[in-house]
C-alpha cells in the first residue's frame, strides 16, 4: 500500500486534472507528482491516468483507485481526529474561497483571532464573485451566498443575509425619498443594474409581494459586474442599490448611504459553508466552519 502523502498527491492531480496546478497546490515539484503518480501506477501494474500535452484524466481503472484513494484518506484523517485529541495543535494548509464583500466584512477583519487559536495553519484565501470549482481549482472549502446550483457539492446552511435598499444623501436630495413602491417610479428613480457577465440581463429591483417576493425594472444608466463596484456606484450618487447589510452597515452609521423602504427589503440570501466532498470535513474545515460561524453570526437571520 502506498503511503499516505502518496495518495493525496495522486488524488489532488485527478481533481485538478494537472499535474502543474496539482503540484503548485500542494508546494511540490511537479517531477516530484510525476514521480508518485509512476510509483503508484508500477505497484498496482496499471495505467491510472490519460496523460497528453493539455489534460490527465482517470482511466477506469483510475476512477476506481482514485474513489478508494479519497476513501481511504477520510479514513485516516477521522483515525487520526479519534486519537489527536482536542489539544492536539491543527497544522497544515487550508484553502478557502469567500465572496468579495464577506472576505472584507467580516471574515478578514476577525482572522486574526482564528490564527491566534490555530497558528500552525497556513491559510490561502481565493476572493472572487465568480462561482470557482472547488475541485479544479483545489478548494478545500467555502462560502457561498444564494442557492447552491451545483448538487455535488455538501453544503452546510448558516443562515441568511438581510439585505437593505439604500442610496447616497446626493441622489436623495436630486430625485427625492420614497416612500411607496409607487414613488419609485412616479419619482423616476434609477437603479444601478448588476448582472454577474456584462451583456446579460441585470437583476431588477425587488422587493416583497403576496408570500413571495417580485421585481421592478428601473431605469438605469451604469451596469456593473462586480459587487465592489456597484456598491462604489451607490456611494457616488448613480443611483440606488440593494445590497447585504453587513457590507454596507459602515457606510449607513458615518451616513454615507440611507436606508430606504425599510418595509420594502429584498430576500435574504442564503449563506452557505460547502465542500466538495463529504470526506473534506477534516478537522481543520471543521475548525474553520465553526469560527465562521460564531463570526457571521450577528449578521446573519436564522
Amino acid at each position: 500500500m502506498q503511503d499516505l502523502e502518496s495518495l493525496a498527491i495522486f488524488v489532488r492531480i485527478a481533481e485538478m486534472a494537472s499535474f502543474t496546478h496539482a503540484a503548485e497546490s500542494l508546494g511540490i515539484q511537479k517531477g516530484r507528482a510525476s514521480n508518485v503518480v509512476r510509483r503508484i501506477e508500477a505497484a498496482m501494474g496499471v495505467r491510472l491516468l490519460h496523460r497528453s500535452t493539455r489534460t490527465v484524466q482517470l482511466t477506469d481503472d483510475g476512477r476506481a483507485f482514485y474513489n478508494r484513494a479519497r476513501a481511504l484518506l477520510a479514513d485516516a484523517e477521522e483515525l487520526n481526529a479519534m486519537f489527536a485529541g482536542s489539544k492536539t495543535p491543527l497544522r497544515g494548509r487550508l484553502r478557502i474561497d469567500l465572496p468579495t464583500e464577506l472576505a472584507r466584512t467580516p471574515i478578514v477583519p476577525a482572522l486574526p483571532s482564528f490564527m491566534a487559536t490555530y497558528p500552525e495553519i497556513q491559510l490561502e484565501i481565493s476572493s472572487t464573485d465568480r462561482r470557482v470549482d472547488l475541485i479544479q481549482e483545489g478548494i478545500d472549502c467555502a462560502l457561498r451566498i444564494g442557492e447552491i446550483v451545483d448538487e455535488t457539492l455538501v453544503a452546510q446552511k448558516m443562515g441568511a443575509l438581510s439585505m437593505v435598499n439604500v442610496a447616497s444623501p446626493a441622489y436623495l436630495k436630486n430625485h427625492g425619498v420614497p416612500q411607496t413602491l409607487e414613488d419609485l417610479l412616479a419619482q423616476e428613480h434609477r437603479m444601478i443594474h448588476y448582472a454577474p457577465i456584462l451583456g446579460s440581463r441585470p437583476f431588477g429591483w425587488e422587493y416583497p409581494k403576496g408570500g413571495g417576493y417580485a421585481t421592478l425594472m428601473l431605469a438605469g444608466s451604469i451596469s456593473v459586474n462586480s459587487v465592489q463596484t456597484y456598491h462604489a456606484a451607490g456611494l457616488a450618487g448613480l443611483g440606488l442599490i440593494q445590497a447585504g447589510r453587513s457590507s454596507l452597515i459602515e457606510y449607513i452609521e458615518n451616513g454615507e448611504l440611507i436606508e430606504i423602504l425599510p418595509d420594502l427589503r429584498p430576500e435574504p440570501l442564503t449563506v452557505s459553508f460547502v465542500v466538495a466532498h463529504r470526506q473534506n470535513l477534516s478537522r481543520r474545515v471543521r475548525s474553520f466552519m465553526e469560527w465562521s460561524q460564531q463570526v457571521l453570526a450577528p449578521y446573519l437571520d436564522k
